[in-house]
């Protein structure tokens, strides 16, 4: 059953996070980032960031445009908006929908734990200032959200031209938001992975509950 392998996999993936960061914590740690503070895999993080240097112009460009994947969450915020306005019914809003906005909760949930809860801090100041790099936040929230565009528009849209367009930009974008984080230097390596398996892990369990929805649906439950 693929609602089954897809959950499966969503929780392999969240495992595989957890594991990731128990390492982070405990796997060569020394205090070789920022003021000293503590970093895992020091030797690997550290050979890495002296590899790709810092450029912060890319870091720029990288967080503005990480506005884009905040307007894809208000564009279904606004279609979840008008279906219940004009259903007048919480519960005629569209199953997916609803589920999209429980699962973009989450996501935010999982940003404010590690705020509260650092794990890492960015090894270089971003306006003088020492700030929390694990999971890296922008790549948390480009790999949560644009996969549930490709989604979403999988489901609603019949056109295959308009469907294949978003597709296509999702990936190319996501994959020049990834890398382009990656390499600005404004983030230790380990903290890329991180995100990595923690939002791909986190769409996998939304996509099991739509498609265990959608199961619901056609057997009249």
């Amino acid at each position: 059953m693929k609602a089954k392998r897809v959950l499966l996999t969503g929780v392999g993936l969240l495992a595989a996070f957890v594991l990731w960061t128990i390492l982070i914590m405990s796997v060569d740690v020394q205090n070789v980032g920022q003021q000293g503070t503590a970093v895992g895999f020091a030797a690997f993080n550290t050979w890495f960031h002296r590899l790709i240097g810092v450029h912060m112009r890319l870091y720029v460009i990288t967080d503005w445009l990480g506005l884009v994947p905040i307007a894809v969450c208000m564009g279904f915020g606004v279609l979840g908006l008008t279906q219940l306005i004009r259903r007048r019914s919480l519960f005629k809003v569209d199953p997916d929908i609803i589920i999209l906005g429980i699962y973009y909760i989450i996501v935010i949930a999982a940003y404010l734990i590690f705020e509260m809860l650092p794990i890492n801090y960015r090894p270089v100041l971003i306006d003088g200032f020492l700030e929390v790099s694990y999971p890296s936040s922008t790549t948390l929230l480009v790999l949560s959200v644009m996969p549930t565009l490709v989604l979403q528009v999988k489901r609603r849209c019949q056109s295959k031209a308009s469907r294949l367009t978003v597709y296509v930009f999702a990936v190319l974008f996501a994959a020049f938001m990834v890398i382009g984080r990656l390499i600005s230097g404004v983030h230790w390596a380990t903290d890329i992975i991180g995100s990595i398996l923690l939002s791909i892990g986190l769409f996998k369990l939304y996509y099991a509950a739509v498609l265990y929805t959608d199961m619901r649906k056609e057997n009249g439950i």
